[in-house]
């Protein structure tokens, strides 16, 4: 007989507020991540952004500084936020999953890919982030993230370029990850990628624009 499923909601503060979240999210047991991570990664940012950013889950250099985004997909990131004309200052940034999960190469801890069970133990965390947030936009970078904020297996391309609705944010724009355009063994279409992914940003740039006429 199995036990009760483990979440991340069973460690939440009395008290939702970022702050009260990142200090309880730092002890979360509610999946096995934890066990080979070096710390939780919780979101950061403006507190009544009105864009939250969430990506997959921590890199291993965020791993290590306890800070989402500040790897080379953080770097990819932050050049296109400029381009686009959005301030990182005034957005939120987090991970669907707040623990590094990774496996041994050589001397490197390479990145695994989340399974469903770990996105889903994970899931209260992201949605208490939003809740409290209260974005106007939230944008998902990447499979991992969509699967999160729509609860289901989705297929970004199959979303992406125009706002949808969902149980946990009114309004979601889907992208791709930063570390997608950097996977790319060609720079001609890192190029290409970056650019759209540029596009994307600036698209969700106008809509808010539109919104606030």
């Amino acid at each position: 007989m199995r036990g009760p499923a483990r979440s991340a909601a069973q460690f939440f503060p009395a008290t939702l507020t970022i702050p009260h979240l990142q200090e309880a999210a730092a002890s979360c047991t509610g999946c096995d991540l934890y066990q080979r991570a070096t710390q939780t990664v919780f979101g950061e940012g403006a507190f009544q952004a009105t864009v939250v950013f969430v990506g997959e889950q921590p890199g291993d250099q965020e791993d290590q500084a306890g800070h989402p985004f500040v790897g080379p997909a953080g770097k990819i990131l932050d050049k296109a936020l400029t381009e686009a004309g959005i301030a990182r200052r005034d957005v939120y940034v987090t991970n669907a999953v707040k623990h590094f999960k990774w496996e041994p190469q050589g001397k490197r801890r390479k990145h695994k890919k989340p399974s469903a069970a770990e996105i889903a133990a994970c899931r209260p965390w992201l949605e208490a982030e939003v809740q409290v947030v209260q974005p106007r936009v939230v944008v998902c970078l990447g499979v991992t993230a969509a699967q999160s904020v729509f609860g289901k297996v989705v297929r970004v391309n199959e979303l992406r370029g125009r706002p949808w609705s969902t149980p946990m944010a009114q309004t979601v724009f889907v992208t791709a990850h930063p570390s997608a355009i950097l996977r790319h063994p060609e720079a001609a279409q890192r190029e290409e990628e970056y650019r759209r992914f540029v596009e994307d940003l600036k698209r969700i740039r106008r809509f808010l624009q539109a919104e606030a006429a």
